[in-house]
């Protein structure tokens, strides 16, 4: 909603003004400008980035357009989730604790924390590394910087999208000087034109220019950086598993290593003690209490 509000308000202060200072919007309408500025920059953005990538930035688009950073009730159930586990790796058997991580969709603990098993990579982050404490055999500091390892791998890999587009929105001006010249170009053939055509003409190519800055700065950079805050935001949900777990293996309770986790959380968004206390006692918010 902030990216379209933005967009609205630049638009709006650009053709305001341009019409208060006699400008006629016409002028500004050269759509073969926008081809060749537009699709230079798709094009050498498909050129340069791998598929998967490209798919990626469609979704990271999207992503930063619904704001669709966790909520509360995703910080909740991921904590939820943590703290059965945890709950059931000191009372109950290896088998038992193996069912739920091998299985997690017929897992009662991750049916409570809906949105953690919709999210399959924390899913896998989650089974992967609470299989590797039923082990037994790996040390705390070992455990922790393996996480660490991944930790970066996922945020590398999720910033792929961030810094193609980012690349991107770069050269969308240098285009637009692009687009310019050969509205130059074309201009001067037509020297011999009475001026208010040669007129037209000049102010079409410079329109190119205008385009380049217009879409790198006030479109693309603000829809980037949204996409680099949003993608920041989801990749907290792994830290949270990460000091949650190191915490549990360093001789924590469950309810204490859960705080580890919670203060992981940004204060403008962290759950209080309370809800985390509620959600340990009624998982998901509903539903059958855990025993």
């Amino acid at each position: 909603m902030n990216i379209i509000i933005g967009l609205v308000i630049v638009f709006g202060c650009i053709i305001g003004s341009f019409l208060a200072t006699g400008g006629h919007l016409e002028v500004l309408w050269q759509p073969y400008e926008f081809l060749v500025i537009i699709g230079c920059g798709l094009g050498a953005f498909i050129a340069g980035t791998p598929m998967k990538v490209i798919k990626d930035s469609g979704k990271a688009i999207g992503e930063a357009f619904k704001n669709a950073v966790p909520k509360e009730r995703n910080y909740l159930d991921t904590l939820g989730c943590l703290y059965a586990l945890m709950r059931d790796l000191r009372t109950k058997s290896r088998n038992e604790i193996e069912a739920h991580i091998d299985n997690p969709d017929e897992s009662i603990i991750f049916q409570n924390a809906p949105s953690v098993l919709k999210n399959k990579d924390l899913t896998a982050f989650i089974c992967d590394y609470v299989r590797l404490i039923i082990i037994g055999n790996a040390r705390s500091h070992e455990i922790e910087a393996l996480m660490d390892e991944e930790i970066q791998t996922i945020d590398h890999d999720k910033m792929k999208a961030f810094t193609q587009l980012q690349n991107m929105g770069d050269s969308f001006p240098a285009i637009g000087i692009v687009a310019a010249v050969l509205g130059v170009i074309h201009a001067m053939g037509a020297i011999t034109e009475p001026p208010e055509v040669l007129g037209h003409l000049i102010g079409a190519a410079l329109v190119g220019t205008f385009t380049g800055i217009l879409l790198s700065y006030c479109i693309m950079n603000p829809l980037i950086y949204m996409i680099k805050a949003v993608r920041g935001k989801q990749l907290r949900l792994y830290v949270i598993v990460k000091q949650t777990l190191i915490a549990y293996m360093n001789g924590s309770v469950p309810q204490v290593a859960l705080e580890y986790g919670r203060k992981t959380i940004s204060s403008y968004e962290r759950p209080s003690i309370d809800a985390v206390e509620q959600e340990m006692m009624n998982p998901g918010g509903g539903g059958e209490k855990a025993a």
